[in-house]
């Protein structure tokens, strides 16, 4: 053989998706990314998300799940666990002592969550403070549109949504920064101490009601929500606001090749996962998509991929057919469907580049997530990324693989090893995300794309 004919076939030779697709299918990865978008500006929150998914579900003919329901072969049912995560199943032909196919992703996002008693007026300013949720660079949040997204239960027991900063109509809120004028110290303060988390305070408003009194900016604030929502003070203690990035998704860059949007961590999986689980017909075996809560703090509390909440799930329908749990868990397979970071020239020098995930190379495979000796990750098997590799050559998804970065510069982590916990065969998977935790994210529609055919793929495995 000739070197050139050794190459060939000896060693690996990535090509930009572009250079990959099937020219039919650019058609079909515009449509996909317009319906991704779509999804995105409707879903800002967990809540959101869930409950557009359930609508969605049932017009589609998912069932809510109801103890003691049959399971048979192209039976279709989701569970609404409390509003904040959602689980669906699409029953396979296989009984579930097979196991399952399982793509799992999370629908919530760094963000500013509101105190418990957040409103107060400072110098004539009326504010609401904040604490942030999840990992984020704090000087990103000032000085761009806010929204406010929500529930609040009131003292009646009533519930009210409140969303307030995406129409055109709606005022926006921000968080405001030092003029660079007077910022001689701040300049010299490490980026994490430019801006403290106690001085992530949302304006409100300036104007006073008229007469005497202390605190009538406040007073008028209290009044505006009062109106329009029927709120007073102590309604706080118990309502659930968030303050999220405002504004639509985007295309972006001249070639409309990448879409710019808070929230595709972990949104752009979320919505791949439901996507391919929406058009599989009846599978082999039975697919099931998990959109989580509270990854972003550790995959804890009811609605986090670490409660009961999937086992009840799984429990009901494998009591509908006579089937072990653990039997079922133990033959499954799950697709930890979360980004990764994609490589950015500007910041080289954190990343492996022979390790890393690039924009419009596919879905990136991640053998393991975790920090610096691979702290946290499931760290999948030979067995299990061959499972992967071969299920997505088969069906001719564009995939790469990747890494989080350079070994001791940081890292991540997923719900993998969770889903590992429960003796899930696991591997992570997902979308790579420039500028991510940022209040504007960027990703490749091409990886967008590949990363719904991937789960597809694997709901039909």
């Amino acid at each position: 053989m000739t070197n050139e004919e050794l190459r060939e076939s000896l060693l690996m030779a990535p090509k930009n998706g572009y250079a990959r697709i099937a020219p039919e299918q650019r058609a079909e990865m515009e449509r996909y990314c317009a319906d991704y978008m779509a999804f995105m500006d409707a879903c800002k929150t967990e809540r959101e998300a869930t409950a557009w998914t359930s609508a969605k579900a049932e017009e589609l003919g998912f069932k809510p799940m109801v103890p003691g329901m049959a399971a048979n072969p192209g039976d279709k049912i989701y569970l609404n666990n409390r509003g904040k995560s959602i689980m669906l199943a699409v029953v396979g032909k296989k009984p579930l002592n097979e196991g399952a196919n399982i793509c799992a992703a999370h629908v919530d996002s760094p963000r500013m969550d509101l105190k418990p008693n957040p409103l107060y007026e400072d110098s004539e300013i009326a504010y609401f403070k904040t604490h942030y949720y999840g990992g984020i660079k704090k000087y990103q949040w000032v000085t761009v549109p806010l929204a406010i997204h929500g529930v609040v239960y009131r003292k009646d027991g009533s519930v009210v949504t409140i969303t307030i900063g995406e129409d055109d109509a709606d005022p926006i809120l921000v968080i405001s920064d030092l003029l660079v004028h007077l910022s001689a110290d701040q300049m010299q303060k490490p980026l994490a101490k430019g801006i403290e988390g106690e001085q992530l305070n949302v304006i409100l408003g300036t104007e006073p009601l008229e007469g005497e009194g202390s605190d009538m900016v406040k007073l008028n604030i209290m009044r505006l929500l009062n109106e329009k929502y029927g709120l007073i003070e102590s309604d706080f203690l118990s309502a659930e606001l968030t303050v999220v990035p405002a504004g639509r998704s985007r295309e972006v860059g001249l070639d409309r090749s990448l879409i710019g949007a808070y929230g595709h961590d972990d949104r752009v999986c979320a919505y791949a996962e439901l996507d391919a689980i929406f058009n599989i017909g009846t599978p082999d075996k039975t697919a099931v998509c998990i959109l989580a809560d509270k990854e972003e703090i550790g995959s804890v509390g009811i609605s986090g991929m670490k409660s009961q909440a999937f086992e009840y799930f799984m429990d009901i329908l494998c009591r509908a057919q006579g089937v072990n749990l653990y039997e079922c868990f133990a033959n499954s397979f799950c697709l930890s469907a979360d980004v990764t970071n994609a490589y950015d020239p500007n910041f080289a020098e954190t990343c492996d580049r022979r390790n890393n995930a690039l924009l419009n190379y596919g879905v990136a495979i991640c053998k393991y997530t975790g920090s610096r000796g691979k702290s946290g990750a499931s760290d999948a098997s030979a067995e299990a990324m061959g499972h992967v590799r071969t299920t997505l050559e088969n069906a001719g998804v564009i995939w790469q693989t990747a890494t989080l970065g350079k070994v001791d510069q940081g890292g991540g982590g997923t719900v993998a090893a969770y889903m590992a916990d429960r003796n899930i065969v696991t591997v992570d998977a997902g979308v790579p995300v420039l500028c991510m935790h940022a209040p504007l994210e960027l990703v490749s529609k091409l990886d967008c794309y590949e990363t719904m055919l991937a789960c597809k793929a694997i709901y039909l495995a």
